[in-house]
């Protein structure tokens, strides 16, 4: 898939560009609930997904009372 046919934004999630969104995409995650079992690394392993993009959903995790995974307090 090309990331020109990927949308600018899927669901809920933040504007973080179409190489991150694909690699999204690719993995079934639409959502910020899907995002918050991720852990940033995990993220950050995805090709596509850099620190920018990781930063953005955790802004947006954080705005919605939301964290990745690893930061969660249990």
């Amino acid at each position: 898939m090309s990331t020109r046919d990927v949308p600018e934004q899927i669901g809920d999630l933040p504007k973080i560009g179409r190489p991150a969104t694909s690699a999204l995409l690719l993995l079934g995650v639409t959502t910020l609930a899907d995002v918050a079992p991720m852990r940033r690394q995990d993220l950050l392993a995805l090709h596509g997904v850099g620190p920018k993009a990781v930063r953005i959903l955790g802004e947006a995790l954080a705005a919605a009372g939301l964290d990745f995974a690893a930061e969660r307090q249990e």
